[in-house]
């Protein structure tokens, strides 16, 4: 029996190996451009089938050779392609020999010519918008730097606006991202390595990092989880960040995205490494922290002494967020001796008609508040924010109004609802939000008890969690002064000396000590 089985892995083992070796043999994309133009442009023909979109653009240089162009309308500059390419090679002087190199030297004055020789390049080539040029008798073509295509304009980001700061974001075109990250780092310490993930989509990726500050055994590991992976399209940022994160099952996210080209530029001043994706504008920066998600671009461009006080009211505002409606619901439920007497009488006058426990009641009202929140996020901009304002008004009243819900609980989901706002980060805040229901849940079930096991358990969940092996809570779990400088308050920054360790070998010191301004000292 065991000889048989072994025999049938052999055969199936040789039997896959075989299909394997096959394969290139029998796809045309991997074979090299014929010196027959026929043959060329019967091949991109058939695999272009039923394509109205690709152009075949056949004509004679100087009368005597054949010669064609192909384009993707759409895609490629067809008054640049008429003007630069077909006119001077077709005003080519008879009789004069020209191959490929000459054709570039001579003929085409466009500033990008790449010579390739392959299917495979040559359909990587026309998918980017350049156009090709094949002539009779030349196993090889030209991809002309011929591009165009419609663009959004640079704009200032919607989710991460600032009164004090740049007003620029990234757009969806992968070059523009990166010109605006050489335009504020001139160094030619910033490196951007590229390279192609989804076996349809083809998508171009960046990654960004300053050589000298960046530690490169983050800049490997990086580069070794994305090239690991495996799909057959990349559509947004979000793709790569749940292919890439460390600990896929946590609610919190272990990567920084950003539509900042400033902030890009910070967090590698501070040797993170960035991941640009073309089709998005949203770059995700590792590592990232906790600390990190609830900082605002606008922390470092205000006066340290406004920044430390918003900072510390960010804070507050988050762990409202968090415990008050299940700090609420534990009072009402189990510690009532905790409510002074005058005002444990109000609530319980404002309960009386109420036919739903506190945990019941908390629960529709949170789902309420999310999907309102949701529906104001989904509808168009016109309606948007007076559907989600007017909803969330006539529903709470006609709730109490009706006696579903009481006053003070309407109360306590606006305050919570306000206090998540004040995440910088979206998705922060919706990792915050997510966290409320268990807790909430805990509190009707075991009261105080309850909430301290559920902070412990996410305090114990956050301590385990690492991006890209620096641990979450890296800032605090080994507190020490410097990395304390911008973490609970923002110190000045004449202060700010030295950078943030996060991995091992890093350009510690940022700038010059002993910098704090005042008058000329003799």
């Amino acid at each position: 029996m065991f000889k048989n089985l072994n025999k049938w892995l052999k055969m199936n083992q040789t039997q896959s190996q075989s299909k394997e070796q096959q394969k290139p043999a029998n796809n045309p994309l991997q074979q090299k451009l014929y010196s027959s133009l026929q043959q060329n442009e019967q091949l991109l023909r058939s695999i272009y089938n039923n394509s109205t979109d690709v152009v075949f653009r056949s004509f004679l240089i100087g009368e005597q050779i054949n010669a064609i162009l192909i384009y993707i309308d759409g895609l490629s500059d067809c008054e640049g392609i008429e003007e630069y390419v077909i006119a001077p090679l077709m005003k080519e002087e008879a009789g004069e020999t020209t191959n490929l190199k000459q054709l570039i030297e001579r003929k085409i004055s466009v500033s990008q010519a790449n010579e390739f020789n392959t299917f495979s390049s040559c359909i990587e080539y026309l998918s980017n918008g350049n156009p090709i040029l094949l002539r009779d008798n030349e196993p090889s073509g030209l991809a002309l730097g011929l591009t165009k295509w419609e663009k959004r304009a640079i704009e200032e980001p919607a989710a991460e606006m600032v009164i004090r700061g740049p007003r620029e974001g990234f757009t969806e075109t992968l070059r523009i991202n990166t010109s605006q990250l050489r335009r504020i780092i001139k160094s030619p310490s910033l490196k951007l390595e590229s390279m192609k993930i989804g076996d349809y989509t083809q998508t171009n990726i960046v990654i960004a990092y300053i050589e000298g500050l960046v530690d490169q055994t983050l800049v490997e590991e990086v580069r070794t989880r994305l090239q690991r992976i495996r799909i057959d399209g990349i559509l947004e940022s979000g793709y790569i960040e749940e292919m890439i994160e460390d600990t896929p099952y946590s609610p919190f996210p272990q990567l920084l995205s950003t539509e900042r080209p400033d902030v890009t530029c910070g967090s590698l001043l501070e040797g993170r490494v960035a991941i640009l994706v073309e089709g998005t504008p949203f770059v995700l920066i590792a590592p990232a922290t906790f600390f990190s998600l609830v900082q605002a671009a606008e922390d470092y461009y205000q006066r340290f002494v406004v920044s430390t006080a918003t900072r510390w009211l960010r804070y507050f505002f988050l762990l409202m967020s968090i415990l008050l409606p299940s700090v609420y619901v534990a009072i009402l439920t189990f510690h009532q001796e905790m409510v002074p007497g005058s005002l444990l009488i109000s609530m319980a006058s404002s309960r009386e008609s109420v036919p739903f426990p506190a945990l019941i009641e908390a629960l529709i009202m949170e789902i309420t508040f999310e999907a309102l929140r949701e529906a104001g996020v989904r509808l168009p901009k016109q309606v948007g924010a007076a559907v989600s304002i007017v909803g969330a008004l006539v529903i709470g009243q006609a709730s109490v109004q009706a006696g579903l819900v009481s006053a003070p609980m309407v109360m306590v989901v606006a305050i919570t609802g306000i206090a998540s706002f004040m995440v910088p980060r979206y998705i922060a805040g919706v990792a915050l939000r997510l966290l409320r229901f268990p807790l909430i849940i805990l509190a009707g079930t075991l009261g105080l008890l309850g909430i301290m096991m559920g902070i412990i358990a996410i305090v114990l969940h956050m301590c385990s969690l690492r991006s890209f092996g620096v641990p979450y809570l890296s800032s605090i779990s080994t507190p020490k002064m410097d990395e304390m400088k911008d973490v609970l308050f923002r110190a000045p920054w004449w202060m700010m000396n030295k950078r943030p360790h996060l991995t091992g070998e890093y350009n510690k010191y940022r700038q010059a000590s002993d910098q704090k301004p005042g008058p000329e000292r003799n």
